[in-house]
Protein backbone atom coordinates (compact mmCIF):
# COMPACT_ATOMS: atom_id res chain seq x y z
CA UNK A 1 0.00 0.00 0.00
CA UNK A 2 1.41 3.37 -1.03
CA UNK A 3 -0.68 5.44 1.29
CA UNK A 4 -4.37 5.52 1.88
CA UNK A 5 -6.81 8.24 2.54
CA UNK A 6 -10.26 6.93 3.34
CA UNK A 7 -13.09 9.07 4.56
CA UNK A 8 -15.94 8.03 6.78
CA UNK A 9 -19.05 10.06 7.56
CA UNK A 10 -18.17 13.63 8.38
CA UNK A 11 -19.08 13.46 12.07
CA UNK A 12 -17.38 13.02 15.43
CA UNK A 13 -15.08 10.15 16.38
CA UNK A 14 -12.77 9.93 19.41
CA UNK A 15 -11.00 6.62 20.07
CA UNK A 16 -10.72 5.75 23.76
CA UNK A 17 -9.44 2.17 23.89
CA UNK A 18 -8.18 -0.50 21.47
CA UNK A 19 -7.42 -4.18 22.01
CA UNK A 20 -6.02 -6.42 19.27
CA UNK A 21 -5.34 -10.14 19.34
CA UNK A 22 -3.99 -12.28 16.48
CA UNK A 23 -3.89 -9.50 13.89
CA UNK A 24 -0.58 -8.91 12.09
CA UNK A 25 2.06 -9.06 14.87
CA UNK A 26 -0.36 -7.95 17.57
CA UNK A 27 -1.24 -10.38 20.34
CA UNK A 28 -2.90 -9.32 23.58
CA UNK A 29 -2.18 -5.73 22.53
CA UNK A 30 -3.83 -2.89 24.43
CA UNK A 31 -3.71 0.89 24.01
CA UNK A 32 -5.82 3.24 26.12
CA UNK A 33 -6.48 6.89 25.30
CA UNK A 34 -7.91 8.12 28.61
CA UNK A 35 -5.86 9.84 31.31
CA UNK A 36 -6.54 10.08 35.05
CA UNK A 37 -6.56 13.80 35.90
CA UNK A 38 -6.57 17.21 34.29
CA UNK A 39 -3.12 18.65 33.59
CA UNK A 40 -2.85 22.20 34.97
CA UNK A 41 -1.39 24.60 32.41
CA UNK A 42 -1.34 21.99 29.64
CA UNK A 43 -0.19 23.10 26.19
CA UNK A 44 -3.17 21.21 24.73
CA UNK A 45 -6.47 23.01 25.19
CA UNK A 46 -9.76 21.28 25.95
CA UNK A 47 -8.42 17.76 26.30
CA UNK A 48 -11.81 16.52 27.34
CA UNK A 49 -15.13 15.88 25.65
CA UNK A 50 -16.71 19.29 25.06
CA UNK A 51 -19.22 20.03 27.82
CA UNK A 52 -18.08 17.02 29.86
CA UNK A 53 -15.10 18.18 31.95
CA UNK A 54 -14.53 14.79 33.60
CA UNK A 55 -14.54 12.83 30.35
CA UNK A 56 -10.85 13.14 29.53
CA UNK A 57 -9.23 11.76 26.40
CA UNK A 58 -5.78 12.01 24.84
CA UNK A 59 -6.27 14.54 22.11
CA UNK A 60 -2.70 14.17 20.84
CA UNK A 61 -1.02 10.77 20.59
CA UNK A 62 2.64 10.73 19.52
CA UNK A 63 3.69 7.17 18.67
CA UNK A 64 7.42 6.48 18.78
CA UNK A 65 9.62 3.40 18.66
CA UNK A 66 12.24 1.65 16.58
CA UNK A 67 11.56 0.38 13.06
CA UNK A 68 9.09 -2.51 12.70
CA UNK A 69 7.55 -2.02 16.14
CA UNK A 70 4.01 -1.65 14.84
CA UNK A 71 3.41 2.10 14.44
CA UNK A 72 2.21 1.84 10.84
CA UNK A 73 0.56 -1.54 11.44
CA UNK A 74 -1.46 -0.11 14.33
CA UNK A 75 -2.79 2.65 12.08
CA UNK A 76 -3.64 0.20 9.32
CA UNK A 77 -5.50 -1.97 11.81
CA UNK A 78 -7.50 1.03 12.99
CA UNK A 79 -8.32 1.88 9.40
CA UNK A 80 -9.43 -1.71 8.73
CA UNK A 81 -11.61 -1.66 11.84
CA UNK A 82 -13.17 1.69 10.90
CA UNK A 83 -13.96 0.44 7.40
CA UNK A 84 -15.38 -2.79 8.80
CA UNK A 85 -17.74 -0.82 11.04
CA UNK A 86 -18.69 1.56 8.24
CA UNK A 87 -18.88 -0.68 5.17
CA UNK A 88 -19.67 -3.98 6.99
CA UNK A 89 -17.00 -5.77 4.91
CA UNK A 90 -14.58 -8.07 6.74
CA UNK A 91 -12.01 -8.82 4.01
CA UNK A 92 -9.38 -6.43 5.33
CA UNK A 93 -9.70 -7.86 8.81
CA UNK A 94 -9.37 -11.47 7.73
CA UNK A 95 -6.40 -10.62 5.50
CA UNK A 96 -4.63 -9.25 8.59
CA UNK A 97 -5.13 -12.34 10.78
CA UNK A 98 -1.79 -13.68 11.96
CA UNK A 99 -2.70 -17.35 12.57
CA UNK A 100 -5.83 -18.45 10.73
CA UNK A 101 -6.03 -21.63 12.81
CA UNK A 102 -6.68 -19.49 15.91
CA UNK A 103 -9.43 -17.06 16.84
CA UNK A 104 -8.74 -13.38 16.13
CA UNK A 105 -10.46 -10.57 18.01
CA UNK A 106 -10.56 -6.85 18.57
CA UNK A 107 -12.34 -4.47 20.89
CA UNK A 108 -12.65 -0.72 20.38
CA UNK A 109 -14.24 1.97 22.54
CA UNK A 110 -15.00 5.29 20.89
CA UNK A 111 -17.23 8.32 21.16
CA UNK A 112 -19.60 8.88 18.28
CA UNK A 113 -22.41 11.28 17.48
CA UNK A 114 -24.62 12.74 20.20
CA UNK A 115 -22.02 11.99 22.88
CA UNK A 116 -22.52 8.23 22.83
CA UNK A 117 -19.81 5.87 24.07
CA UNK A 118 -19.62 2.77 21.91
CA UNK A 119 -17.90 -0.53 22.47
CA UNK A 120 -17.56 -2.82 19.45
CA UNK A 121 -16.25 -6.31 20.17
CA UNK A 122 -15.53 -8.64 17.26
CA UNK A 123 -14.41 -12.24 17.19
CA UNK A 124 -13.40 -14.10 14.05
CA UNK A 125 -13.53 -17.87 14.40
CA UNK A 126 -10.62 -20.05 13.17
CA UNK A 127 -10.59 -20.79 9.47
CA UNK A 128 -11.92 -24.30 8.81
CA UNK A 129 -13.16 -24.04 5.24
CA UNK A 130 -11.22 -22.56 2.34
CA UNK A 131 -12.36 -18.98 2.92
CA UNK A 132 -13.87 -16.91 5.71
CA UNK A 133 -17.61 -16.28 5.57
CA UNK A 134 -20.26 -14.41 7.54
CA UNK A 135 -20.62 -17.30 9.94
CA UNK A 136 -17.02 -16.77 11.11
CA UNK A 137 -17.82 -13.23 12.26
CA UNK A 138 -19.38 -12.43 15.63
CA UNK A 139 -19.97 -8.80 16.62
CA UNK A 140 -21.35 -7.27 19.80
CA UNK A 141 -22.11 -3.54 19.85
CA UNK A 142 -22.95 -1.77 23.07
CA UNK A 143 -23.59 1.92 23.54
CA UNK A 144 -24.19 4.28 26.45
CA UNK A 145 -25.13 7.98 26.57
CA UNK A 146 -22.51 10.04 28.39
CA UNK A 147 -23.84 11.90 31.45
CA UNK A 148 -22.83 15.40 32.45
CA UNK A 149 -20.51 14.30 35.27
CA UNK A 150 -19.25 11.10 33.64
CA UNK A 151 -15.64 10.14 33.19
CA UNK A 152 -14.71 7.53 30.62
CA UNK A 153 -14.42 4.98 33.42
CA UNK A 154 -17.83 5.63 35.00
CA UNK A 155 -19.62 5.59 31.65
CA UNK A 156 -17.79 2.42 30.65
CA UNK A 157 -18.87 0.72 33.87
CA UNK A 158 -22.53 1.40 33.08
CA UNK A 159 -21.99 0.18 29.53
CA UNK A 160 -20.43 -3.08 30.72
CA UNK A 161 -23.28 -3.76 33.13
CA UNK A 162 -26.05 -2.91 30.68
CA UNK A 163 -28.15 -5.56 28.97
CA UNK A 164 -28.63 -4.74 25.31
CA UNK A 165 -30.25 -6.63 22.50
CA UNK A 166 -27.84 -8.36 20.12
CA UNK A 167 -28.58 -9.18 16.48
CA UNK A 168 -27.37 -12.53 15.24
CA UNK A 169 -26.35 -11.00 11.92
CA UNK A 170 -23.16 -8.98 12.37
CA UNK A 171 -24.21 -6.54 9.63
CA UNK A 172 -27.40 -5.64 11.49
CA UNK A 173 -25.41 -5.39 14.73
CA UNK A 174 -23.00 -2.88 13.16
CA UNK A 175 -25.97 -0.75 12.03
CA UNK A 176 -26.12 0.41 15.65
CA UNK A 177 -22.89 2.35 15.11
CA UNK A 178 -23.10 5.97 14.01
CA UNK A 179 -20.56 8.76 13.99
CA UNK A 180 -17.49 7.69 12.03
CA UNK A 181 -15.12 10.34 10.72
CA UNK A 182 -11.48 9.85 9.86
CA UNK A 183 -8.46 10.62 7.71
CA UNK A 184 -5.34 8.46 7.37
CA UNK A 185 -2.08 9.31 5.65
CA UNK A 186 0.71 6.75 5.14
CA UNK A 187 4.18 6.82 3.56
CA UNK A 188 4.40 5.57 0.00
CA UNK A 189 5.85 2.23 -1.04
CA UNK A 190 8.40 2.53 -3.79
CA UNK A 191 7.64 0.98 -7.17
CA UNK A 192 3.95 1.93 -7.12
CA UNK A 193 2.23 4.78 -8.88
CA UNK A 194 1.95 7.79 -6.62
CA UNK A 195 -1.52 9.29 -6.31
CA UNK A 196 -1.49 12.45 -4.20
CA UNK A 197 -4.42 13.46 -2.04
CA UNK A 198 -5.63 16.97 -2.77
CA UNK A 199 -8.87 18.35 -1.33
CA UNK A 200 -11.40 19.33 -3.98
CA UNK A 201 -13.23 21.99 -1.97
CA UNK A 202 -10.90 23.71 0.45
CA UNK A 203 -10.44 27.46 0.13
CA UNK A 204 -7.30 27.58 2.26
CA UNK A 205 -5.54 24.62 0.66
CA UNK A 206 -3.75 26.52 -2.12
CA UNK A 207 -2.09 28.93 0.32
CA UNK A 208 -1.29 26.16 2.79
CA UNK A 209 0.29 24.14 -0.02
CA UNK A 210 2.28 27.16 -1.21
CA UNK A 211 3.61 28.05 2.25
CA UNK A 212 4.51 24.42 2.98
CA UNK A 213 6.35 23.85 -0.31
CA UNK A 214 8.18 27.17 -0.14
CA UNK A 215 9.44 26.22 3.32
CA UNK A 216 10.72 22.93 1.89
CA UNK A 217 12.11 24.18 -1.43
CA UNK A 218 13.36 27.77 -2.03
CA UNK A 219 13.09 27.21 -5.80
CA UNK A 220 9.29 27.17 -5.59
CA UNK A 221 7.86 30.58 -6.45
CA UNK A 222 4.12 30.10 -6.28
CA UNK A 223 1.28 27.58 -6.13
CA UNK A 224 -1.94 28.25 -8.02
CA UNK A 225 -5.23 26.44 -8.42
CA UNK A 226 -6.12 26.12 -12.09
CA UNK A 227 -9.14 28.17 -13.14
CA UNK A 228 -9.57 26.07 -16.27
CA UNK A 229 -9.22 22.45 -15.09
CA UNK A 230 -10.99 21.01 -12.03
CA UNK A 231 -8.92 19.67 -9.11
CA UNK A 232 -5.69 20.87 -10.68
CA UNK A 233 -2.83 22.75 -9.02
CA UNK A 234 0.20 24.39 -10.61
CA UNK A 235 3.48 24.46 -8.67
CA UNK A 236 5.64 27.13 -10.27
CA UNK A 237 9.41 26.85 -9.87
CA UNK A 238 12.05 29.29 -11.10
CA UNK A 239 12.29 27.54 -14.47
CA UNK A 240 9.52 24.97 -14.89
CA UNK A 241 6.06 24.09 -13.59
CA UNK A 242 4.80 20.96 -11.87
CA UNK A 243 1.15 20.06 -12.41
CA UNK A 244 -1.02 18.05 -10.02
CA UNK A 245 -4.26 16.96 -11.65
CA UNK A 246 -6.66 14.58 -9.89
CA UNK A 247 -3.78 13.50 -7.65
CA UNK A 248 -1.44 12.69 -10.55
CA UNK A 249 1.78 14.67 -10.87
CA UNK A 250 3.31 15.86 -14.14
CA UNK A 251 7.06 16.62 -14.09
CA UNK A 252 7.19 15.32 -10.53
CA UNK A 253 10.88 14.51 -10.89
CA UNK A 254 11.59 18.22 -10.53
CA UNK A 255 10.61 17.99 -6.85
CA UNK A 256 12.60 16.36 -4.07
CA UNK A 257 11.17 13.51 -2.00
CA UNK A 258 10.66 15.88 0.91
CA UNK A 259 8.78 18.38 -1.24
CA UNK A 260 6.50 15.65 -2.57
CA UNK A 261 5.80 14.53 1.00
CA UNK A 262 5.00 18.15 1.77
CA UNK A 263 2.03 17.96 -0.60
CA UNK A 264 0.52 15.22 1.56
CA UNK A 265 1.32 17.11 4.75
CA UNK A 266 -0.35 20.25 3.40
CA UNK A 267 -3.49 18.25 2.64
CA UNK A 268 -3.78 17.03 6.22
CA UNK A 269 -3.06 20.47 7.69
CA UNK A 270 -5.76 21.96 5.45
CA UNK A 271 -8.27 19.33 6.57
CA UNK A 272 -7.54 20.02 10.23
CA UNK A 273 -7.83 23.79 9.75
CA UNK A 274 -11.15 23.35 7.95
CA UNK A 275 -12.45 20.89 10.54
CA UNK A 276 -13.33 18.36 7.84
CA UNK A 277 -12.85 15.31 10.07
CA UNK A 278 -12.41 14.57 13.76
CA UNK A 279 -9.87 11.71 13.74
CA UNK A 280 -6.46 12.01 12.03
CA UNK A 281 -3.64 9.49 11.67
CA UNK A 282 -0.41 10.89 10.22
CA UNK A 283 2.17 8.14 9.76
CA UNK A 284 5.82 9.06 9.13
CA UNK A 285 5.20 11.63 6.43
CA UNK A 286 8.37 13.48 7.47
CA UNK A 287 11.09 10.98 6.62
CA UNK A 288 12.53 13.35 3.99
CA UNK A 289 11.70 16.59 5.80
CA UNK A 290 13.95 18.58 8.15
CA UNK A 291 13.20 17.99 11.82
CA UNK A 292 12.53 21.70 12.47
CA UNK A 293 9.85 21.69 9.77
CA UNK A 294 8.31 18.57 11.29
CA UNK A 295 8.14 20.20 14.72
CA UNK A 296 6.59 23.34 13.26
CA UNK A 297 3.97 21.44 11.25
CA UNK A 298 3.03 19.26 14.23
CA UNK A 299 2.66 22.37 16.40
CA UNK A 300 0.33 23.90 13.78
CA UNK A 301 -1.69 20.67 13.60
CA UNK A 302 -2.09 20.54 17.39
CA UNK A 303 -2.99 24.22 17.69
CA UNK A 304 -5.56 23.83 14.91
CA UNK A 305 -7.40 20.88 16.42
CA UNK A 306 -10.96 21.72 17.35
CA UNK A 307 -12.91 20.51 20.36
CA UNK A 308 -13.49 16.74 20.18
CA UNK A 309 -10.72 16.23 17.58
CA UNK A 310 -7.98 13.63 17.96
CA UNK A 311 -4.69 13.03 16.18
CA UNK A 312 -2.22 10.14 16.07
CA UNK A 313 1.25 11.10 14.83
CA UNK A 314 4.09 8.62 14.34
CA UNK A 315 7.71 9.75 14.22
CA UNK A 316 11.35 8.81 14.81
CA UNK A 317 12.32 12.41 15.46
CA UNK A 318 13.42 12.72 19.10
CA UNK A 319 13.31 16.51 18.83
CA UNK A 320 9.52 16.16 19.03
CA UNK A 321 10.11 15.26 22.68
CA UNK A 322 11.04 18.90 23.27
CA UNK A 323 7.55 20.15 22.44
CA UNK A 324 5.66 21.33 25.55
CA UNK A 325 3.19 18.45 25.49
CA UNK A 326 1.90 16.48 28.50
CA UNK A 327 3.76 13.22 29.05
CA UNK A 328 0.63 11.18 28.46
CA UNK A 329 0.70 12.36 24.82
CA UNK A 330 3.74 10.14 24.15
CA UNK A 331 3.43 6.40 23.58
CA UNK A 332 6.33 4.05 22.83
CA UNK A 333 5.89 0.78 20.97
CA UNK A 334 8.29 -1.99 21.88
CA UNK A 335 8.68 -5.26 19.96
CA UNK A 336 10.05 -8.48 21.44
CA UNK A 337 9.85 -11.41 19.03
CA UNK A 338 10.75 -13.78 21.86
CA UNK A 339 7.61 -12.84 23.75
CA UNK A 340 4.99 -15.08 22.16
CA UNK A 341 2.21 -13.84 24.44
CA UNK A 342 2.67 -10.15 23.64
CA UNK A 343 5.26 -9.46 20.93
CA UNK A 344 4.32 -5.76 20.69
CA UNK A 345 3.88 -3.76 23.87
CA UNK A 346 2.51 -0.26 24.30
CA UNK A 347 4.25 1.89 26.94
CA UNK A 348 2.85 5.29 27.91
CA UNK A 349 5.48 7.81 29.00
CA UNK A 350 3.27 8.93 31.88
CA UNK A 351 3.27 5.40 33.32
CA UNK A 352 6.97 5.72 34.18
CA UNK A 353 7.49 9.47 34.46
CA UNK A 354 5.29 10.74 37.28
CA UNK A 355 6.80 14.09 38.20
CA UNK A 356 6.46 17.32 36.24
CA UNK A 357 10.22 17.79 36.49
CA UNK A 358 11.00 14.44 34.84
CA UNK A 359 12.70 14.95 31.48
CA UNK A 360 11.13 12.87 28.73
CA UNK A 361 14.01 13.42 26.32
CA UNK A 362 16.57 12.39 28.94
CA UNK A 363 14.50 9.30 29.71
CA UNK A 364 14.53 8.32 26.02
CA UNK A 365 18.25 9.02 25.71
CA UNK A 366 18.83 6.72 28.69
CA UNK A 367 16.50 4.13 27.10
CA UNK A 368 14.16 4.07 30.09
CA UNK A 369 11.43 2.60 27.89
CA UNK A 370 13.74 -0.07 26.37
CA UNK A 371 12.83 0.93 22.83
CA UNK A 372 16.26 1.87 21.46
CA UNK A 373 17.15 0.23 18.10
CA UNK A 374 19.72 -2.62 18.01
CA UNK A 375 22.69 -0.51 16.92
CA UNK A 376 25.12 -3.05 18.41
CA UNK A 377 24.47 -5.32 15.42
CA UNK A 378 25.39 -2.51 13.04
CA UNK A 379 28.70 -1.90 14.83
CA UNK A 380 29.48 -5.61 14.57
CA UNK A 381 29.65 -5.22 10.78
CA UNK A 382 33.08 -3.62 10.97
CA UNK A 383 34.36 -6.75 12.75
CA UNK A 384 33.31 -9.09 9.94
Amino acid sequence: MKYEKIYGRMTRMIVMDVKLDNFLSFKNFHMNMSYPKKIVGSYIENENLSGYPNFRYKKVNILMGANATGKTSFGKMLMSIFNFMDKKQYDRLTEAIGDTSEEASFSIDFIGDENILYRVETKIAPLIEENYSNKNIEVIVKSMPIRAKDSYETCLERLKNSKQEKHENYIEELEKVTGLSWMFRYPEDYGKARILSTPKNNKKYTRILEYTLKALDPAICKVEKSSEVDNTYIIRTSNKNVIIQDGKMVNGDLLSSGTKAGIEVAGMVASILEGEYSFYYCDEKFSYIHSDIEKAVLAVMINSLEDNDQIFFTTHNTEILELPLPKHAFVFLKKDVNNEEQPIECISASSLLKRNTDSLKRAVENDLFSVAPATDLIYEIENL
